[in-house]
């Protein structure tokens, strides 16, 4: 079996960016890394979107930007602006031809589609494949999106739909999630905030009632999607020589589900340290929102029915204070302002249970 300086398990987002950051900052000249993935073929399966709060690597591979934003209840509608932050959607087929484009140059660098083709006695491993307990009591974000396209010029282009909870509920936090690429091209996604329930698995239909729901009549569907984004933290228990990475290492902030850019922050605070890797302090998000969100599942997972207006109250704060906040970068002072939006009795008592 063949021995390397690094592996890395999965190469998905989080074990792909790891290996480009080093890549690119010559970090693997004279070291040799294995990334095992067992897929055959590397094509467009996810979309990966966030608020540009820093610089980072991948601005080629953009597939649309916004500078506003929507959240819409049933009873109220607003559009807040994003000048500072602009919304950004990767196109994650852009993103895998350009880094597998820049691995494949390096001699030092091999694909295998399995870990026992491999010695890792003597390698220092970066883990991206999360390990999930099948536990039911668990709250997950799961979805289904598809990319329509129509003959006529149908959407408004300049902003995003992030969050439209009018919508069938079912007891749950459910909203539509709208990103329009062009004025004739979109996608749509059911989004649920739920305990695992297969019920509310309907996708299809959810996706259907809303395009008719939008008066689209002629559209080809491009693309389609599925996932689910525990809302929880995997097992991540410290093993000499090994780091887990993405969402196996606490990548994805809880409240919302975003983790892209936290993987690339990851990536650079690995690159930055890979000489003493083995006694490097472990990397996380911030306690802070790690306490914050777990109090703020607590709620949705006890009144789901007070959500929307939850989400719309944290939204009539400064657009620049609540993209900080999502995106961890917020200070204690903006912290306060989002705090002081909720339903005061009703977190206080959820941060006491």
């Amino acid at each position: 079996m063949k021995e390397f300086d690094y592996v890395i398990i999965g190469g998905g987002c989080a074990g792909l960016s790891l290996a480009y950051e080093l890549e690119i900052h010559q970090k693997l000249n004279d070291k040799t890394l294995a990334i095992v993935e067992p897929r055959t073929e590397y094509k467009r399966d996810k979309t990966w979107s966030f608020w540009k709060v820093f610089d980072h690597n991948f601005e080629d591979c953009i597939k649309k930007s916004w500078k506003e934003f929507s959240i819409k209840t049933s009873s109220d509608s607003k559009v807040i602006k994003c000048d500072n932050f602009p919304y950004q959607s990767i196109d994650s087929g852009l993103f895998y031809r350009k880094i597998n484009e820049r691995l494949k140059k390096n001699k030092n660098i091999k694909f295998f589609k399995n870990i026992k083709e491999l010695n890792t006695n003597n390698s220092f491993v970066f883990n991206s494949v999360p390990s999930v307990q099948n536990n039911r009591s668990n709250l997950w974000q799961h979805f289904h999106g598809i990319e329509v396209e129509t003959n006529e010029d149908c959407f408004n282009d300049n902003t995003v739909d992030l969050m439209d909870f009018d919508c069938d509920q079912r007891n749950n936090v459910h909203f539509f999630y709208v990103l329009p690429f062009s004025k004739n091209k979109t996608m749509i996604e059911t989004t649920w905030l739920s305990k695992e329930d297969k019920s509310l698995k309907d996708y299809e239909s959810q996706i259907k009632s809303y395009i008719n729901h939008l008066g689209l009549k002629d559209y080809k569907i491009n693309f389609k999607e599925e996932g689910a984004i525990p809302l929880f933290h995997p097992v991540n228990n410290k093993e000499k020589n090994k780091i887990n990475i993405g969402t196996a290492g606490g990548m994805t902030r809880l409240s919302t589900g975003y983790t892209f850019l936290n993987i690339q922050e990851h990536s650079k605070y690995i690159r930055m340290n890979i000489e003493n890797i083995q006694s490097t302090k472990k990397y996380d998000i911030g306690k802070k929102y790690q306490f914050l969100d777990k109090v703020f599942l607590r709620v949705l997972e006890k009144h789901p029915e007070k959500m929307p207006s939850i989400f719309s109250n944290m939204f009539s704060a400064s657009s620049d204070t609540i993209i900080k906040f999502l995106s961890n970068k917020s200070n204690i002072f903006e912290d306060l302002l989002i705090i002081l939006k909720m339903p005061k009795l009703t977190f206080i008592k959820s941060i006491f249970k």
